[in-house]
């Protein structure tokens, strides 16, 4: 390929080490990679997360080089391991995300790295140094990507190449060949479009489980000597990484207390909020009204059937919210969506988009909920956003808090002790954090399909 060489994003790429990041930045990094793992550990109880293992056991299997499956323990391709750990992550929407991308960075990046790390002679501090690299490649291309294109797609989009830059770096690739991988991976990666997926919920998702494979391939076919094109939101979109190495966007992520898409967490928090201030319990309440923007408007499912339907809507959460004091995986788990006073409230919301709400997305995502009592009054929340944005993030307790809710349940306290003190320490012992990523978890007992 002829082309010029935007220097700032890949002398970043292949001259940045742990030295040269500030330590507050590897500190918030570790909290992020907590807050993976723990929805990592949720998503392992989902039924997404089961059949997409073992249709990655089925159809990528093991050759040269194997990867085991996240909580699983089967031997896989690097790639199939990349695909299903992201979209067992992304089966719980409780990770984090990057307001200007409108998506998420780590649901794809800690399986794509894992996949290398399991597959190279990748220390911990080369680990944690590349992890943050994704933060801040993949923050930046999701910027490019949205500038460059006109629709609007999924998290994976913007990610496979992301993940086939580290994985360049990871097998060592010379600077051309490393290009050859971006190029690859922008060109196969999943460029789908984020709100069919909105209005219809299915398990498709943000396409981070697709992005992450199609990056570890990218790598390992340049490795090859595979070609690809150019790839656009690297190469022509050179003023988004001007600033690699001075502004450091791993803190600029947003933190997501709830399993649910981001553009219902402002509602939900609203409404948390005044349950509380006002003592309130959801037989006092006739109605809620809601003031939001289009896209949490388009979350449109009030009645869920599935997971899916209940982490991408807005009504569902929200009566959710009211009814129980919070909102967490039993809340969008089936054994909630019996709930008589859950349906009750969510199929009789109002909700209305508002030009405010619309003109501050995406940089806020903000809602305003009333509560219409039986006894004739009404309580308003005002305008809220989204608890966990950057200009107000959670304590490092509160996200444990939080990882510890999400992994105990289905790994044990041990097992989540364990994986805790091994992020924490993952410069100095990888191979100890990767050994209890890898070990295999039960699952929920449902019976496989036969075909």
């Amino acid at each position: 390929m002829m082309l010029k060489r935007p220097d700032p994003l890949y002398d970043f790429l292949e001259n940045t080490t742990l030295s040269d990041i500030p330590a507050a930045v590897q500190q918030k990094a570790k909290l992020w990679l907590m807050d993976l793992v723990g929805v990592a550990a949720a998503g392992h109880a989902t039924d997404l997360s089961r059949i997409i293992a073992d249709h990655a056991a089925d159809h990528f299997g093991a050759g040269r080089h194997t990867a085991k499956m996240l909580f699983d323990g089967r031997a896989v391709s690097p790639a199939g391991m990349a695909l299903a750990g992201g979209m067992s992550i992304d089966s719980i929407d409780a990770h984090d995300g990057y307001r200007p991308a409108k998506g998420h960075v780590g649901c794809a990046l800690l399986p794509g790295l894992l996949a290398f790390a399991q597959t190279t002679q990748m220390t911990g501090a080369e680990f944690l140094t590349l992890f943050i690299m994704g933060y801040e490649i993949g923050s930046r291309a999701g910027a490019a990507l949205h500038d460059t294109v006109s629709d609007y797609h999924t998290s994976g989009a913007w990610m496979s190449p992301t993940v086939a830059a580290l994985g360049a770096r990871a097998l060592g690739l010379a600077h051309r060949e490393t290009r050859h991988a971006i190029g690859i991976a922008e060109y196969h990666g999943p460029r789908s479009q984020m709100m069919r997926v909105i209005d219809h919920p299915t398990m498709l998702k943000d396409g981070s489980g697709w992005g992450a494979m199609a990056g570890v391939s990218a790598a390992y076919l340049a490795a090859d000597r595979f070609t690809g094109a150019p790839a656009i939101s690297f190469e022509d979109a050179t003023d988004f990484y001007s600033d690699l190495g001075e502004t450091w966007l791993t803190l600029e992520q947003y933190y997501k207390p709830f399993p649910v898409c981001r553009w219902a967490q402002p509602a939900v928090s609203a409404t948390l909020r005044l349950r509380t201030e006002h003592n309130l319990t959801s037989d006092q309440v006739a109605y809620i009204e809601l003031t939001t923007f289009h896209e949490a408007l388009r979350l449109a499912t009030m009645r869920p059937r599935n997971t899916e339907e209940a982490q991408y809507s807005t009504s569902y959460p929200t009566a959710a919210a009211l009814v129980r004091g919070y909102v967490g995986v039993d809340e969008v788990s089936k054994n909630a969506f019996s709930d008589r006073e859950i349906q009750r409230l969510s199929e009789g919301m109002v909700i209305t988009e508002s030009e405010e709400c619309n003109r501050r997305f995406p940089a806020e995502r903000i809602s305003e909920v009333t509560l219409h009592l039986k006894n004739g009054t009404s309580i308003h929340s005002g305008m809220t956003t989204a608890l966990g944005d950057p200009e107000d993030p959670p304590s490092a307790n509160e996200m444990t808090e939080k990882y510890r809710a999400l992994c105990e349940p289905v790994l044990g306290p041990d097992l989540a002790n364990e994986l805790l003190d091994a992020v924490y320490q993952v410069e100095r012992n990888l191979p100890r954090l990767t050994a209890l990523l890898t070990i295999p978890v039960p699952r929920p007992n449902v019976a496989r399909k036969a075909i």
